[in-house]
């Protein structure tokens, strides 16, 4: 089966999810731009949208209409070429209306999971649960005589342990996207040692095709991408609770914050990061690790508090951040939660007095969308730890120490065989994370 027959008819599970949605877009245009070259005209080609929510589907596909007309947009001078023999179609609005209606009716949705029973690839983005992941695909692989390709887009679920669940022989890969799909340029690939002849190989030209930078990780649970952030998270939870001996969690909290934003020169704090992916899929996740990591504690009881609260961060439908460790006003953070009398506190009511605490932070530490901007990040980061060094303040000790961290972390991930090198672990931060710089460094030490 070549590239074009693998992808003839492809399904998406949890396809009107945050991860699913973006996954559907990508490989309905994919599917779209092989339909329309001369070779394969007269062949049938479907995509399936599977969710478990029919009530979802209308919205999903008004997104993808509107994500379609945008991608035509940008490509009509190629739409022409495509259409050259459509003699009828003159104006650019025309060619753009040809292309969504072509690139729509590939997509069928439903709720049934029978519709994958026919398909030669399978995209899997359904919750991080193994036990959910192994019947959906256990069924699939009983039911379906093409014996299909899975992609499943976790990110910390073993695939070999999936493989033997599920008795897929090996026809199963991780191809985890960034959120979102069709914005990330991020793609992690496990592959496994049973996967057959070709199998890697395609999911390269996929990836390709779809514009993505490909880093590989080892089948350990969480990868790289996890690997990293949840330990990082790890590491933030725990210097918060070290830091109650000094001041209340919740202005400990806000104060780990700050050094991972303005001190690291990261996009985003810490906890406003776990709040993005949500407080229970960050849980979720950590509790999805812990056990294939014997020596390690992944476990925060703090989260554990917040989830019991009902405090789970995430996003709106809109796109728009829910509360979590920090309430958000107009998108950005206005409070933090203190489990202890359950309610945000306001931080304008003590920012001055932690941020007095932690010290002045160096001119050289520029905000992270200067940093990015500059010709040489290394160098420009270089220079902000550098005067930590020099510093006396607590906020560049903590910063100096969260780094040397995160350093150590990512040197793990090699040495524990998670990634093949350091340059791959600050590829995914760096790609997957926005990171101006990546942790693997020696200025930081």
């Amino acid at each position: 089966m070549d590239y074009t027959e693998r992808l003839s008819n492809v399904t998406v599970l949890g396809a009107a999810g945050k991860m699913g949605s973006g996954i559907l877009l990508l490989s309905a245009l994919e599917v779209a731009d092989l339909m329309l070259k001369p070779e394969n005209k007269g062949k049938n080609f479907v995509v399936n949208a599977v969710d478990v929510t029919s009530e979802a589907l209308p919205g999903l596909i008004n997104y993808i209409r509107g994500q379609v007309l945008k991608a035509a947009e940008k490509k009509v001078v190629m739409l022409r070429q495509v259409y050259a023999d459509r003699q009828e179609l003159i104006e650019n609005y025309d060619i753009i209306e040809v292309y969504i209606n072509d690139v729509m009716g590939l997509i069928r949705p439903g709720t049934r999971l029978e519709a994958a029973y026919e398909s030669t690839l399978v995209f899997e983005a359904v919750s991080e649960s193994a036990a959910l992941k192994t019947i959906l695909f256990r069924q699939i692989n009983e039911n379906n005589p093409n014996k299909p390709w899975i992609f499943t887009n976790t990110s910390s679920v073993p695939i070999g342990g999936l493989d033997k669940d599920a008795s897929l022989e090996g026809r199963i890969l991780g191809f985890h996207f960034y959120n979102p799909p069709a914005v990330q340029k991020l793609v992690e690939l496990i592959t496994i040692s049973s996967n057959p002849s070709g199998m890697k190989e395609f999911a390269l030209q996929l990836a390709k095709n779809m514009r993505k930078v490909v880093v590989p990780s080892n089948d350990i649970a969480g990868f790289i991408g996890n690997g990293h952030f949840m330990r990082d998270a790890i590491y933030a939870l725990g210097e918060a609770g070290r830091l109650t001996a000094e001041m209340p969690l919740h202005e400990a909290i806000y104060a780990m914050n700050r050094i991972s934003q303005d001190y690291l020169m990261r996009p985003m704090g810490i906890f406003q990061l776990i709040d993005y992916v949500g407080v229970d899929v960050v849980r979720f996740i950590l509790n999805v690790m812990n056990p294939h990591m014997p020596d390690e504690n992944l476990h925060s009881p703090v989260l554990d508090e917040l989830f019991e609260k009902g405090v789970k961060g995430g996003q709106f439908s809109d796109g728009s951040q829910k509360d979590g460790f920090l309430k958000y006003e107009k998108g950005k953070p206005a409070g933090v939660y203190s489990i202890e009398k359950g309610e945000y506190i306001a931080i304008e009511g003590f920012a001055a007095k932690t941020d007095a605490w932690l010290g002045k932070l160096p001119a050289s530490a520029i905000p992270w969308k200067n940093l990015v901007k500059s010709g040489d990040k290394d160098a420009m980061a270089s220079l902000a730890f550098t005067d930590y060094k020099k510093s006396e303040d607590r906020g560049a000790a903590l910063a100096l120490a969260y780094a040397r961290r995160s350093r150590e972390i990512g040197s793990k991930l090699v040495s524990d065989g998670v990634a093949h090198s350091a340059g791959d672990v600050n590829t995914v931060l760096l790609t997957g994370f926005f990171h101006a710089y990546g942790p693997v460094n020696e200025f930081v030490l």
